[in-house]
């Protein structure tokens, strides 16, 4: 038996407050962690709504110097990282409030990251010992409160950020970017309207359903990952069909939370692919993820087979092993309004080649139970794109 296949390094999450409500304690986050002067950093949406004037005048009446930067995309660039580190240091702050959907958490921690640093960004992207050139003194403070139930990046150690020069998304990490704090308020989800509700519930999805599949040793990551699987399956759909649910709305950040917390233990090709193509055609990550759940499930189904054993009877479903997986993601997808073809949002076969390329070499791809070719991802896409299971 070969003893060396149990020997990994496990992290876990961090500090987190759950709860409607409880974004009454964000000036509180902000100073246990000394804050006096936070930014807040979101997206333009969020930013025209109330709740964001709401956070910034509680901060403000508690004394603390907040001030709000907001220019980002919906997959954040290096520009606008540079942006919000320009903004930081020009108001003095001494912290960052990252509030929003995932583009926000991301840019949020990376501005977090990058505040006192000497180094250019990409120098800190996921290769090698790159975390190793980070100086954690110049990193600054995060409290995340996620605003949407899907990427999980309030408990993650990494940024995903779009170096647009090369076209190609980068992943930029350091273990202190795990925020230090976190608010998981359901009431903050309850104006997200269905088709976001849908496409980054699916994405908490396919964080788990990936973990899940990892060849790698870890069975905690498993564990939250079934179990995230299970929070989906009872509570997106009724988070999509009633926005006010406050119930389903709590569950489906839990589960957001697990899936990161499970993709520890790695992620696969949905994610291999997803990253090119958000970097290609600008496309939102989630609802990517979503539309290649049940197609890289077939083509990993050699490698999975037990592990689907599991899950069917672990969600009850109706029907047994890989076949009822595969049904209930067709359903789900259906009965949440998901795109059954890339094609039906707007991606074309033009670049075929190029995402198969760039999908073997994705960090992600490492973690699939199946290591596939650059042709073969570039068939996988194909597939997707004309909806061929």
């Amino acid at each position: 038996m070969d003893l060396n296949q149990y020997r990994m390094n496990w992290n876990y999450p961090t500090s987190i407050r759950v709860g409607a409500g409880r974004i009454v304690e964000l000036p509180a986050a902000c100073r246990a962690l000394g804050m006096q002067a936070p930014l807040l950093v979101t997206d333009p949406g969020l930013a025209a709504l109330p709740l964001i004037d709401r956070a910034l005048l509680q901060c403000r009446d508690d004394g603390l110097k907040t001030e709000l930067f907001a220019a980002i995309k919906g997959n954040p660039t290096g520009q606008n990282v540079m942006d919000g580190i320009a903004a930081f240091k020009a108001g003095g702050h001494d912290g960052v409030i990252a509030f929003g959907g995932g583009s926000a958490l991301d840019a949020g921690k990376a501005i977090a990251l990058m505040a006192g640093q000497s180094r250019p960004l990409w120098d800190f992207e996921d290769v090698g010992d790159n975390a190793g050139r980070v100086d954690v003194a110049g990193m600054a403070p995060v409290v995340a409160v996620p605003t949407t139930a899907g990427t999980g990046s309030e408990v993650g150690r990494a940024s995903v950020i779009t170096d647009e020069a090369e076209h190609i998304k980068r992943i930029i990490f350091h273990p202190r970017m795990l925020p230090a704090l976190v608010i998981l308020d359901p009431q903050l989800c309850l104006g997200l309207p269905p088709k976001i509700t849908a496409a980054t519930g699916m994405d908490a999805l396919s964080h788990c359903l990936e973990a899940y599949c990892s060849p790698l040793f870890h069975p905690m990551a498993e564990g939250i990952a079934l179990e995230g699987m299970r929070l989906v399956q009872q509570y997106l759909p009724r988070a999509v069909a009633k926005g006010s649910d406050v119930e389903a709305r709590l569950h489906m950040l839990v589960a957001s939370s697990m899936g990161a917390t499970a993709f520890q233990r790695g992620l696969g090709a949905m994610h291999a692919l997803a990253h090119p193509l958000g970097a290609l055609y600008d496309a939102h990550h989630g609802l990517l993820n979503a539309v290649l759940m049940p197609y890289v499930l077939q083509a990993n189904r050699a490698s999975i087979e037990p592990q689907m054993e599991r899950l069917a009877r672990y969600l009850n479903l109706a029907k047994p092993g890989f076949a009822g997986v595969l049904d209930w993601v067709l359903q789900l997808r259906h009965e949440v309004g998901i795109p059954h073809s890339l094609a039906e949002i707007g991606i074309d076969d033009s670049r075929i080649e190029q995402v198969g390329q760039m999908a073997e070499v994705d960090p992600s791809a490492g973690t699939n139970p199946i290591g596939f070719s650059a042709s073969e991802y570039g068939r996988l896409f194909e597939k997707a794109l004309r909806g061929e299971l």
